[in-house]
């Protein structure tokens, strides 16, 4: 294979790897990076996309001819734009990357910027003196200073901007650090190459360019510059997924502690629910102890007061009946404050406990429903939490009225289940049932959305099992606390 092959083969792997390193920092930029911002990754993309058309095109240029193809006169023009666009993404990036640097640059890198300046002087006096005494092709010049003057100075800017950006990553990831290191490295060696260019009569140019080169070492120097970008393209590619490993962990911390803050959030929820709870419990044992204490016997006197008057000898007919009917009042009232209390706190939940006081509130539905109801129990019965007998009592409270004004039967059924760790309460109809998912949603089901609440408030599950024309189940499941000793 002669030499024009090989380097047709050259330039084309090294358009590959830089287009390669292009596309990922294209990608890279478009998310958040722990590598660089986006506005340091797209110079760097456009670097690399830009570069590895131009040496894919002089690699088509070189195969053309090499065949004896004609040209048109354009195109060397648009392989010089293409070279001189790329440098200068290059040199864009450099700068970026070295804005992003928060501390004053170290005394070795300073050095490094004056040279720069000094080399730039010098190329700019050696081209200028070199076109006034001789006749130099504009594209040959161009083609020369554009790597003089722009490759190298962008290139060793770049290599200072990733050196600078890998320190700082030490922080963040050993491998994405290392890996900036390699690209670094890789870059410095790149910057080497690219003084040597098409031979012109210049200084260094003479002296240092790709004919001499080949001349000496037997092999190209695109073959070096390839497997410099090899280098910094695997590299980067490298610092891509490390970056990407750092921003899975932040992404992992950032829902690990979102999912703390809701836990937090829930906790403190349910605390200020079962204060609510125990509050508007503790309210309504004090009304319920009024109404008992205080206006349920002042109505007991004042019932007693109108049988006496009642026994009196009344002249007057009317005036008798009269005090019937107060009487009878009286009464109404009497058994409407108990019924009131009962409701408000019942005396045989706090004396004597769940099972009791949810027998008792049976027992008063049947009466005054009509229905039929099954109470049983399974397991060994204890005392419970307040918390959680109040609980488990308002929701038994809460379902039995909802069975007797919406189910559209007489029958049904009160389960609790004494376990180990928990208690259940279930609550059981044959009727019309619903759609869970249609009415449990305030206002139409602020019974159901209380019980839940009620339920959820001490660590308990909540569950409704129900369906139009199935019936409903009605289902609470709360942590079986042992009640405190006073």
């Amino acid at each position: 294979m002669g030499l024009d092959q090989s380097l047709f083969i050259v330039f084309f792997v090294y358009g590959l790897a830089f287009f390669g390193m292009g596309l990922a920092m294209a990608m890279e930029a478009g998310r958040s990076s722990v590598l660089a911002e986006a506005r340091v990754l797209r110079p760097l993309a456009g670097f690399g996309l830009i570069h590895g058309m131009h040496e894919w095109l002089e690699s088509y240029v070189l195969q053309a001819a090499s065949l004896g193809t004609p040209l048109p006169g354009w195109l060397p023009w648009l392989r010089l734009g293409l070279l001189i666009s790329s440098f200068s993404s290059l040199l864009m990036f450099a700068y970026e990357a070295l804005r992003m640097v928060k501390r004053p640059l170290a005394s070795h890198h300073r050095v490094m910027v004056y040279a720069l300046a000094g080399y730039i002087l010098f190329i700019a006096l050696s081209a200028l003196l070199t076109y006034r005494q001789t006749d130099i092709p504009w594209q040959n010049l161009l083609d020369g200073l554009s790597r003089y003057l722009l490759a190298v100075p962008a290139s060793a800017l770049a290599t200072m901007g990733l050196r600078t950006r890998s320190l700082q990553a030490r922080n963040d990831s050993s491998r994405l650090s290392l890996n900036l290191s390699w690209a670094a490295l890789a870059f410095a060696f790149y910057t080497l190459t690219q003084l040597f260019v098409h031979p012109i009569e210049m200084f260094p140019a003479k002296f240092l360019n790709e004919e001499l080169f080949i001349a000496a070492v037997g092999f190209p120097i695109q073959l070096v510059r390839t497997v410099a970008a090899i280098f910094i393209t695997v590299s980067l590619v490298r610092a891509t997924q490390a970056s990407e490993e750092i921003r899975q962990r932040e992404l992992f911390s950032a829902q690990q502690a979102r999912l703390q803050a809701l836990e937090e959030q829930e906790s403190l929820r349910r605390e200020l629910l079962q204060h609510t709870v125990r509050a508007q419990e503790d309210e309504r044992a004090r009304i319920a102890r009024e109404l008992h204490d205080e206006t349920a016997q002042t109505l007991s006197a004042f019932t007693l007061e109108l049988a006496s008057l009642r026994n009196e000898k009344l002249s007057k007919p009317d005036f008798r009946q009269t005090v019937e009917r107060l009487q009878t009042l009286s009464n109404d009232m009497a058994r409407g404050i108990y019924r009131l209390v009962h409701d408000l706190r019942p005396s045989q939940l706090d004396d004597l406990g769940l099972v009791p006081a949810l027998r008792f509130l049976c027992e008063q539905k049947c009466r005054k429903f009509d229905l039929q109801l099954d109470f049983d129990i399974s397991g060994t019965t204890r005392r419970l939490d307040p918390l959680a007998e109040t609980a488990l009592f308002r929701v038994g409270q809460e379902a039995l009225k909802n069975l007797a004004l919406h189910s559209q039967v007489q029958e049904g059924r009160v389960e609790i289940v004494y376990g180990e760790k928990d208690v259940t309460l279930r609550v059981v109809d044959r009727g019309r049932g619903f759609d869970p998912t249609e009415n449990f949603h305030p206002p139409h089901g602020w019974g159901l959305a209380g019980m839940k609440e009620r339920v959820e408030s001490i660590g308990g599950t909540f569950q409704i099992i129900s369906a139009p024309g199935q019936g409903t189940i009605i289902e609470a499941c709360v942590p079986a606390g042992v009640k405190e000793t006073e």
